[in-house]
């Protein structure tokens, strides 16, 4: 009998990030085969990159390949990943291809099998998260015809902040613009359920119900701030949009609406304030350099330097205001590709958070690269303090294992 897995795609404007993760009588566990295609924009040059173990494998699609497929890159890009993955995982068999959509709007919080109705709905989204909705749509649709017959299922970025309290989803404008979904939502769910997950197994505190506050720091090229009590997310530095809140790599997080106005005034269209705030700000905006913080940290550029101070103090900025609404704090977490991996912002954080008894020990944030959870905090600490690798894609493997009832 074949081995039961589920493909779990995040699919981009140019890339597509995706896993196997095979089903367990315990459930799913973690993925034995992930990779990327990329190259996928206009002009690209598809490019599928696949790791099993110690062993990786890479395509580059040639012009014949495109051509057999009608000219289309996602569909022969997809067409070679399935002989990849085949060729990786023989004796494996390919159940359901779980997505990462990041909104759901006001109808889905959870996960869904995907039908022609809902991703009509899911495309009126678009302009909420234009650089991930169109896209991650574009991938399922693109699924839907390499996998005809496989379910496809959708997970939404939106669903852990569903039950946030009215005070935190409302936004101040009149009731007839709210009444047709202009609020705020919250992102990067599926990341957040998955370190709350992995945390409930590590961290009595951050579940007692006489403590259990916990702010959750989700810092890569997209950056969010989450508070949860007692597992439950209350408040979110994200809000209507993908584009509210924290410094980004490339977005610019919360900003004046004056701002936008004046833009208006001087001549600006819809386009190139949409193309400025999420494609040329954050860190990349102000460093004129980089959106990566790998290359602004190795940077002599004092631009470099300051881009990094700002992303630091919005981090901490945000803490504060997601502390205020805890009541305190007793649990801080990293995660995300710089949460994960960059100690020295660790480091400055937490020195910012002092005042609420925030305490990391040097060596033990050090050490802690991403390879595993691991608690960074000093013995004396009020707080503690840990970095979680994340993993969304089983998240969204398990959902679709639930949803199917997708036995080994």
């Amino acid at each position: 009998m074949k081995q039961a897995v589920i493909l779990a795609v995040n699919s981009g404007s140019s890339s597509i990030k995706f896993a196997l993760y095979p089903i367990a009588e315990a459930g799913v566990t973690s993925s034995n085969l992930t990779g990327v295609v990329e190259g996928l924009q206009p002009g690209g040059k598809p490019v599928i990159q696949v790791r099993a173990g110690a062993e990786a494998r890479e395509l580059t699609l040639d012009e014949a390949a495109i051509k057999a497929a009608g000219g289309d890159q996602f569909a022969a890009a997809l067409k070679a990943l399935h002989g990849l993955l085949m060729s990786h995982g023989a004796g494996m068999q390919i159940t359901a291809v779980s997505h990462r959509i990041v909104h759901g709007g006001e109808r889905f919080s959870s996960s869904i099998i995907i039908d022609d109705e809902a991703l009509a709905y899911l495309h009126t989204l678009d302009t909420l998260a234009p650089l991930h909705q169109p896209h991650n749509l574009e991938g399922v649709t693109a699924f839907r015809r390499a996998y005809p017959g496989i379910p496809q299922i959708a997970c939404f970025d939106t669903g852990f902040h569903a039950d946030m309290p009215p005070c935190e989803t409302t936004l101040a404008l009149p009731q007839s613009l709210r009444a047709t979904g202009i609020r705020r939502y919250g992102f990067h769910g599926l990341s957040y359920r998955y370190v709350a997950s992995h945390l409930a197994q590590q961290s009595a505190r951050a579940f007692d119900p006489a403590a259990g506050r916990v702010i959750m720091l989700h810092l890569g090229n997209g950056a969010s701030a989450c508070a949860m009590k007692n597992g439950k997310s209350v408040a979110s530095s994200m809000g209507f949009s993908a584009l509210d809140g924290l410094m980004m790599g490339t977005r610019c997080g919360a900003l004046d609406p004056g701002v936008l106005l004046h833009l208006m005034q001087q001549g600006w269209d819809e386009k190139r304030i949409e193309t400025t705030l999420y494609k040329e700000s954050g860190l990349l905006g102000v460093s004129g350099i980089s959106a990566d913080m790998r290359t602004l940290r190795a940077s002599p550029d004092p631009l470099a330097s300051f881009a990094i101070d700002l992303f630091t103090y919005r981090v901490i900025r945000e803490c504060g205001a997601l502390s205020a609404c805890l009541s305190g704090l007793d649990v801080l977490v990293f995660t995300g590709g710089i949460g994960e991996h960059d100690a020295v912002l660790r480091q400055q954080v937490a020195e910012g958070l002092a005042y609420l008894g925030v305490q990391v020990d040097a060596g033990k944030n050090k050490a802690a690269r991403g390879d595993d959870i691991m608690a960074i905090h000093t013995p004396s600490s009020s707080v503690e303090v840990w970095v979680v690798p994340t993993d969304e894609g089983r998240i969204a493997a398990m959902d679709a294992q639930q949803l199917l009832h997708i036995k080994q």
